[in-house]
């Protein structure tokens, strides 16, 4: 046996070890939901049954100058189970490859505009387009393969007005897409308005 058959087969059997161990029912969730919709509360919910979860926070580190945004991480920190672990990094394909037990990533939104900052979008450099691509690419990826229960929260952002600004509707677009492609390599996406979880039907994807 080679080593890049002993490699593969080291492979396929850890994550034959994870199915057997979560099981494969709704393994990836995606949870969309507008700004206090409810849909951070509903997706802690999901991964409640599970005795340990990694949840990711991947959005911009706060700079202490903005304190209503602290409070607010202060007020999701306070919501997980001491038997939670968190991490915070930008480096979200990277979290999701190595995922060994059930993850929550909180939330796409914040995670994208972090993206944006670090490719240099912002600031239209030159190249950030193929960077931003390479990014969104390496998590599709790693989402695609992940073989332990995932949920991930996002901002539904196709409901409002046209952002005024640029950067604004760059957001927009970037998340927007995003949220399309991540959907469709999901078990089950859920849309939370108002406290209410809809399930969006996966026959009526154009």
């Amino acid at each position: 046996m080679t080593k890049l058959t002993q490699r593969l087969a080291a492979s396929l059997e850890a994550a034959a070890r994870l199915l057997r161990r979560y099981g494969d029912d709704e393994a990836k969730v995606l949870v969309l939901g507008g700004v206090r919709s409810g849909k951070s509360r509903h997706a802690e919910r999901l991964m409640a049954r599970h005795p340990e979860v990694v949840y990711v926070a991947p959005g911009p580190v706060p700079d202490g100058d903005d304190p209503e945004w602290a409070a607010r991480i202060a007020l999701h920190q306070s919501r997980r189970p001491a038997n939670w672990r968190t991490v915070e990094t930008g480096d979200l394909a990277t979290a999701v490859r190595k995922a060994s037990r059930p993850l929550l990533i909180d939330c796409l939104g914040t995670w994208v505009t972090r993206v944006l900052g670090d490719v240099g979008a912002w600031e239209v450099k030159t190249g950030w387009e193929l960077r931003l691509d390479e990014r969104m690419e390496e998590f599709l990826d790693a989402w695609r393969a992940a073989h332990v229960p995932m949920v991930a929260v996002t901002n539904e952002v196709g409901m409002g007005v046209v952002p005024a600004t640029t950067s604004g509707r760059l957001f927009r677009d970037v998340l927007g897409a995003l949220n399309d492609r991540v959907a469709a390599e999901a078990d089950s996406v859920q849309l939370v308005v108002a406290g209410r979880v809809l399930h969006l039907d996966e026959r009526a994807r154009l």
